[in-house]
C-alpha cells in the first residue's frame, strides 16, 4: 500500500535474459562451463523477489568468447519482442565481450526510455566468494530504477554501454569507463545516480549490421600490407591510429599509398 495515495503499489516486471557465461557456469571435467538457467540464478539471490516481478527467457548458454554478432541480434529481437510488456531488461552475459554486447545493443536499440542492463561475474554464483550475487542484485535494483538506456553493472558501478571496456581480468572491479563518467554507483544497496542519458519516448531499434569490418590497431613497425589485406576482405577498416589519428609516414612505410589507393577505389576507411 502506498504510503502517499493510499492505493495499492504495482511491482515492476522485469524480463530476464540469460545468455550463458562465468555467471551460470558450473566446474565440469573440462574446467568451468555454462550450466545454470536464468531461473536457477535468481534462486540463489532470494532478495530479487521483492524488488519486481521477474520472468526468465533463456536466448542461449555459451561461453561469451563464442558471442557473433548473430547472438548480439538475438538478445535485440527479444527485448524488442517484449519491450511493451516489461519495465526493465537484465541480460546475464559472460565478462569476456559483455562490453562488445553492450556496445552492439547500444546502437541496436537507441533512445531506450527503459533499462537494459547488463550483468555477469568474475566468479560463478556457485562458488562461496562469488560476486554474481551483489552483481544480480544491483543489476535488478537498477532494472527497476529511472536509469534508462543499455548499461553495466558491475561490482557497484554503472557504466554506459558505448563506454564500457574490460580492463582487468581477475579483480572484481573488471570494468572501467572509457573517457566518460559514470553513471551510478550502488553502495550497500542503495542507487546513487549522477548522469542520465537522453532518451524518447518510445525506442529507435535497428535489425541488421554491418558485419564486414574490420578493426586495425597501430602499432610501431605495423606492415600496411595488414592494412592492404583488410581492405580487401572487408567493406569497411576502422584504424586505431597513435593519439589524434598519427599514422606512419616515413620512407617506405606504405600507409600513405596503401591509403590513397582505397580512398581512389572508394574503399571505406
Amino acid at each position: 500500500m502506498c504510503l502517499y495515495c493510499g492505493q495499492e503499489a504495482t511491482m515492476k516486471k522485469v524480463l530476464m535474459l540469460g545468455t550463458g557465461g562465468t555467471i551460470a557456469s558450473e566446474v565440469t571435467p573440462s574446467g568451468l562451463a555454462p550450466a545454470l538457467t536464468s531461473a536457477e540464478l535468481l534462486r540463489c539471490v532470494p532478495e530479487i523477489s521483492s524488488l519486481c516481478s521477474v520472468t526468465c527467457e533463456e536466448l542461449f548458454s555459451i561461453d561469451s568468447t563464442n558471442v557473433t554478432p548473430a547472438h548480439w541480434l538475438t538478445i535485440a529481437r527479444a527485448i524488442r519482442a517484449h519491450y511493451e510488456e516489461y519495465d526493465g531488461f537484465v541480460i546475464a552475459h559472460g565478462t569476456d565481450t559483455m562490453a562488445y554486447t553492450a556496445a552492439a545493443l547500444s546502437y541496436l536499440i537507441q533512445y531506450s526510455p527503459k533499462p537494459i542492463i547488463l550483468t555477469g561475474a568474475q566468479k560463478p554464483i556457485v562458488f562461496e566468494n562469488t560476486d554474481s550475487k551483489t552483481n544480480l542484485a544491483d543489476a535488478f535494483r537498477c532494472a527497476v530504477s529511472d536509469l534508462r538506456g543499455v548499461m553495466i553493472v558491475f561490482n557497484g558501478r554503472v557504466i554506459l554501454g558505448t563506454r564500457a571496456r574490460k580492463t582487468r581480468t581477475v579483480s572484481l572491479q573488471a570494468f572501467s569507463s572509457i573517457n566518460y563518467p559514470e553513471l551510478a554507483v550502488l553502495q550497500n544497496g542503495f542507487l546513487m545516480e549522477y548522469i542520465r542519458p537522453s532518451a524518447l519516448p518510445a525506442p529507435v531499434f535497428y535489425d541488421k549490421l554491418g558485419e564486414r569490418v574490420a578493426l586495425m590497431k597501430m602499432i610501431p613497425g605495423a606492415d600496411c600490407g595488414m592494412l592492404s589485406y583488410l581492405l580487401e576482405h572487408n567493406d569497411a577498416v576502422i584504424i586505431e591510429s597513435f593519439g589524434v589519428g598519427g599514422l606512419p609516414s616515413y620512407q617506405g612505410s606504405g600507409f600513405e599509398r596503401v591509403l590513397r589507393e582505397a580512398m581512389e577505389a572508394e574503399n571505406t576507411i
